[in-house]
């Protein structure tokens, strides 16, 4: 039987999708690069253009139940959450833009490259703001994060790709390799830590395996995108002639982890599409049938009312549970006092 409980635990749905759609797109772009597959750009972007769809369509959603039930602002953070999902839409739309643009001018090369990175530098820039933003209302903003550290880069792509500047690509991709020399430092101290803890007999098991598993998971993570990036590098310079689905490989891997990890992610937006609660909790009052296949009973910690009974609880609505009584509340005996006047 399969625990749907523990598979679902802490699941993004929102990551999974974007690193599932990346997982494609990537694939179908390196088989395009090579002229395996002739199909158009507009084709190939296919996995961009449903996760931007799922995007925009859970924020219409999610803002049509905000206005429609206003009672609903006023459970929890709504408001956070609802601000979050804003800010996240604002940034993936300007995404879109530059998505649309690349593919246009890959089709027809009809714009310079650093017209279409206008949207990409824009959006680098006001996810600065986005990211203290985030900080200081306790959000995560990995999007944010990735666009703003990588300005630098974006700028240095659209001008070797126009020509204006010659140099080689190991150099424009010098702020990529100080992100990765950044990354590959948290990536020993994961290792190390995990190794020190194993051997530490104050730590319990549950923490042994999560540090082992997040040293595991950022090894995967950050050693293939390296590998991929300098296989990269070097096959823009001429330095090697593989084929960019053979080195396009690590990099399946660390979007492949990547996936994995978003199921024990936490986190997300519960305004997405209106559902206003857990993923888990959504989905199996959605469909039953996993609630059976599973043979799991979940509750959600945001109120025991929307709690989900298990199948055998359902088949006997009116059989009581059979409770343990403890030892102090059971009824005791209550024996009379017998007193025996003894003769003086």
């Amino acid at each position: 039987m399969v625990n749907l409980q523990n598979l679902f635990q802490d699941f993004n749905p929102s990551k999974f999708v974007i690193f599932a759609c990346l997982l494609i797109f990537s694939l179908l772009f390196s088989l395009r690069l090579d002229n395996t597959i002739q199909w158009s750009y507009w084709v190939v972007f296919t996995p961009i253009w449903i996760w931007k769809f799922l995007v925009i369509s859970g924020s219409i959603v999610g803002s049509y139940v905000w206005f429609r039930y206003p009672r609903y602002r006023l459970e929890g953070d709504s408001f956070v959450q609802y601000k979050a999902m804003v800010i996240t839409t604002s940034l993936h739309l300007m995404l879109l833009v530059f998505d649309i643009l690349a593919c246009d001018n890959l089709q027809t090369e009809a714009h310079s490259w650093m017209f279409v990175f206008i949207p990409l530098m824009f959006m680098s820039i006001v996810a600065i703001g986005f990211c203290v933003w985030a900080i200081k209302n306790e959000r995560s903003f990995e999007l944010e994060l990735f666009c703003s550290v990588n300005i630098l880069q974006f700028i240095f792509l659209a001008l070797r790709l126009d020509n204006v500047i010659q140099w080689s690509w190991v150099i424009v991709f010098i702020p990529i390799w100080i992100v990765m020399c950044i990354s590959m430092i948290g990536v020993i101290y994961a290792i190390i830590l995990a190794i020190l803890l194993s051997r530490s007999p104050e730590i319990i098991r549950d923490q042994r395996r999560g540090n082992l598993t997040m040293a595991i998971g950022y090894s995967l993570l950050v050693i293939p995108m390296l590998i991929f990036e300098v296989l990269l590098a070097n096959r823009l310079d001429g330095d090697n002639h593989f084929k960019y689905s053979a080195i396009t490989v690590p990099l399946f891997i660390s979007l492949f982890t990547l996936t994995l990890l978003s199921f024990g992610a936490k986190g997300g937006n519960h305004w997405w599409f209106g559902i206003r609660k857990d993923f888990c909790q959504f989905l199996l009052r959605l469909c039953p049938c996993l609630q059976e296949y599973g043979n799991i009973s979940y509750t959600s910690p945001q109120s025991s009312s929307d709690s989900v009974n298990t199948p055998e609880d359902s088949a006997t609505p009116t059989k009581q549970k059979l409770k343990k009584v403890p030892i102090e509340d059971q009824q005791k005996v209550v024996m009379p006092i017998v007193s025996i006047d003894m003769p003086d």
